[in-house]
């Protein structure tokens, strides 16, 4: 299934089910929002399949009519690994650590399909990459790596936008990170078992239809077993939880010469199986 969170003609942020490109309401089954249906846990997405084989055509919408949101729009946590692929670790002259890397984002950086991209007037190297995030389902504290199936709730695609001036400028990179608007997330959240093996999964970027970087998961250093393990093991995990698994090669800071963002660009991440994330680029005003 795919879940997202959009806004219909009401105007309101509602939950939803996407099916053949139309959007169903997921409040008339008591799902006011993701976060909600997300600690329901089985029984909630139980409820959410039968209403998705039941429902009347009359309750589907066009995805054309309605304004897809962040699947989560304002996520517990937003927990981002840096360094994750040994390729993007390579171009950046970084050796590769013996544990995770890990910075947060703040909840004021999330965005979703279609919004602006803000370039903040205090920056002048605005960069993208593009990732896998998954979400937590089941949360808990010191999960083994053998049962991360269990807390897994599924998946979706991840800019984590980047001031790389702020994030170089100390030792610290998450002031570089989490600017707003920084955290584009979406279009919706695929399911797990839709998705059987997420370390097998085609990922790239594209700037203004120009391929930037291209990769596939199954290079990542870190795999979600070992993420989750260890995460776990410093703080719990929560529903609703999104941890954004790190980028492949190709990001602008790196390119000679640097590519960095700028007003007017379009920036696609496409994971296959889960989907295609688009944004534009707009300057900060004021």
């Amino acid at each position: 299934m795919r879940f997202v969170t959009y806004r219909g003609a009401d105007g309101k942020a509602a939950a939803g089910l996407v099916r053949e490109g139309r959007v169903l309401s997921l409040e008339p089954v008591g799902f006011p929002d993701l976060l909600t249906l997300i600690r329901g846990g089985e029984e909630a997405l139980a409820a959410a399949r039968r209403w998705l084989e039941r429902a009347p055509e009359s309750a589907l919408t066009p995805l054309a009519e309605v304004q897809l949101l962040a699947p989560i729009p304002r996520p517990p946590k937003i927990i981002c690994i840096g360094l994750n692929y040994r390729d993007h670790a390579a171009e950046t002259v970084k050796t590769v650590e013996k544990i995770p890397t890990v910075f947060a984002k703040f909840p004021t950086a999330v965005i979703g399909p279609g919004a602006n991209i803000v370039l903040p007037k205090a920056s002048t190297k605005p960069d993208y990459e593009a990732e896998l995030a998954f979400v937590l389902g089941t949360g808990g504290r010191y999960i083994q790596a053998s049962e991360w199936r269990r807390h897994v709730f599924g998946y979706t695609a991840f800019n984590d936008v980047s001031a790389r001036d702020f994030q170089m400028a100390t030792t610290q990179w998450m002031i570089g990170k989490t600017f707003d608007t920084f955290a584009p997330m979406g279009p919706w959240i695929v399911t797990a078992d839709e998705i059987p093996d997420p370390h097998a999964l085609d990922i790239s970027l594209t700037l203004n239809g120009a391929v930037m970087q291209r990769s596939n998961t199954s290079n990542l250093i870190f795999r979600i077993p070992d993420l989750i393990e260890f995460l776990s093991s410093v703080f719990t995990l929560e529903p609703g939880d999104v941890v954004a698994t790190g980028t492949p090669s190709g990001v602008g800071v790196a390119r000679k010469p640097p590519v960095f963002l700028k007003p007017g660009d379009q920036v696609t991440v496409r994971i296959a199986g889960v989907g295609e994330l688009s944004n534009p680029v707009a300057a900060e005003s004021g």
